[in-house]
Parts: structure tokens; C-alpha cells; sequence
């Protein structure tokens, strides 16, 4: 995907809309922004043009959200999740180098579709972990984040299970990102994934995001954080199965 590329009408119309749309979700819980732009992105531009792009975006959000609620940050469970995930990762840039868009494209679907129908049926805080499940759990988050720009709901299972509360969650989330973007970042990087393109779309993005995570940060303290979670996992299980089928068409 090139700059000329980038001016299509319906890229420079909905682009916007969807990066806004996922921050202000960030913004309220901590988590979510890469669930609902990779999967929506992903019909206007390929895979490996609109994770690197989005990885851009979150680590900045991240940033700001990170040093805005630093003082509620589980430090316990990033030390023991931190290493596994940096594993993970190298294995997902590694498979995003190389598997064929059609596969990767509903991959993501399926990815998606699971968790969203997880967040509508969602019932109470989730089973208790105990601290060695921080390595399988931190490997298919790494690997998963690194492949499709996902891994938030599954480092919120594992906070949950080690008795996070939603505040605690929120704070914690956001530095985990730090860390996966700025790593993904680098690897992406030398995996030949950015281009001027993926550059200069993100820069553009970015007043978006900043807006974006500044709305949700005000929503915060307005609405209902399990209602935000439920109509984000109904929209994940349409634009799951919006990207399954795009893929059987291919």
C-alpha cells in the first residue's frame, strides 16, 4: 500500500471515524482500541499494513494513559507476564512476516468473533489464576498482539484472575502496551513491515487517537463499564464474521 493509496474516499472518510471510535473505548476501560480498528481497518487496507499502523497509535495512547494512572499499576503481575510476552511476540512478528493475507484475514475473524461473543456473555469477575499461568497466558498474548494487534482481553483474563479490580485493570493495561508496542515497533521495523505509507498515515491518525482517548477518558466516569464492554463484544461478533466471510470470498 502506497501514499496514493491512502487518499481513496473511503479511506480518508471512515479511517478517521473507526480510529476515533476505538480510542474513545480506550479511553474508558483501559483496553479494547486494537479490537475494534484492526478488524474494521482490515476492510479498507491489508493486515500487514493496518497492525503496524494501529501499533503506532496505541503506543502513544498508551503513553498518555500510562503515566495519567501509573499509581494504580499491578507491578507483581507485569514482572511475571513481561518475559513470556517478549517471547510471544517474536513469534507472531515472525508469522505475520510470512502468512498468505487470506489466512491471516480470517484467522482474525475467528479471533475476533470468540472474544466478542466471551464479552456478551460475560458473567462476574472470571476463575482465579495462579502466578505460573502468567507464561502461557503472556506467550498467546504476545503472539497474538504481535499477528492481529490483539492481546488486550487476554492480559484483562489474566489481571482478573490475579484478583485485579477494574481500576487496577485499567491502569495496568496500558502499560503492558507500552511495552508490546515499543517492541513490536522495533521488530516490525526490521521485519520491513513500515513504509512511508504506514508512517505518514499514522501521523495523520494520531490528533484522531489524541481526541479519541480524551473523550473516553471524560465518558469514564459517566458510564456503565460492563454496558461499554457488552456492546463492544456485539460489535466484534459482526465485524468478526464480516471479516470470515471477505476471507471465503477472497
Amino acid at each position: 500500500m502506497n501514499l496514493t493509496d491512502l487518499l481513496q474516499p473511503q479511506i480518508l472518510l471512515f479511517a478517521p471515524l473507526i480510529v476515533f471510535g476505538a480510542y474513545v473505548v480506550f479511553g474508558i476501560t483501559g483496553f479494547g482500541s486494537t479490537l475494534i480498528a484492526v478488524p474494521l481497518l482490515a476492510h479498507l487496507m491489508p493486515l500487514k499494513f493496518a497492525v503496524p499502523l494501529v501499533v503506532i497509535l496505541d503506543c502513544i495512547g498508551s503513553m498518555n494513559m500510562g503515566m495519567r494512572l501509573r499509581g494504580d499499576v499491578m507491578k507483581r503481575e507485569l514482572y511475571w507476564l513481561m518475559p513470556f510476552m517478549a517471547l510471544g511476540i517474536l513469534g507472531g512478528v515472525w508469522l505475520l512476516a510470512r502468512l498468505q493475507p487470506e489466512l491471516l484475514l480470517g484467522s482474525l475473524g475467528l479471533f475476533v468473533v470468540v472474544f466478542g461473543v466471551g464479552y456478551v456473555m460475560r458473567s462476574g469477575r472470571g476463575p482465579a489464576l495462579p502466578a505460573w499461568s502468567a507464561a502461557p497466558i503472556g506467550g498467546f498474548g504476545g503472539a497474538t498482539s504481535a499477528v492481529f494487534g490483539i492481546g488486550g482481553p487476554i492480559y484483562v483474563f489474566y489481571l482478573a484472575g490475579r484478583g485485579g479490580g477494574p481500576e487496577h485493570i485499567r491502569a495496568t493495561m496500558p502499560v503492558i502496551f507500552i511495552f508490546t508496542t515499543l517492541a513490536r515497533i522495533a521488530l516490525f521495523f526490521v521485519a520491513g513491515l513500515y513504509s512511508p505509507a504506514t508512517l505518514t498515515a499514522a501521523a495523520a491518525l494520531l490528533p484522531v487517537m489524541a481526541l479519541g482517548v480524551w473523550a473516553g477518558h471524560r465518558l469514564h466516569l459517566r458510564l456503565s463499564r460492563d454496558m461499554v464492554i457488552r456492546v463492544l463484544g456485539a460489535m466484534l461478533v459482526l465485524s468478526g464474521v464480516s471479516l470470515i466471510v471477505r476471507a471465503l470470498l477472497a
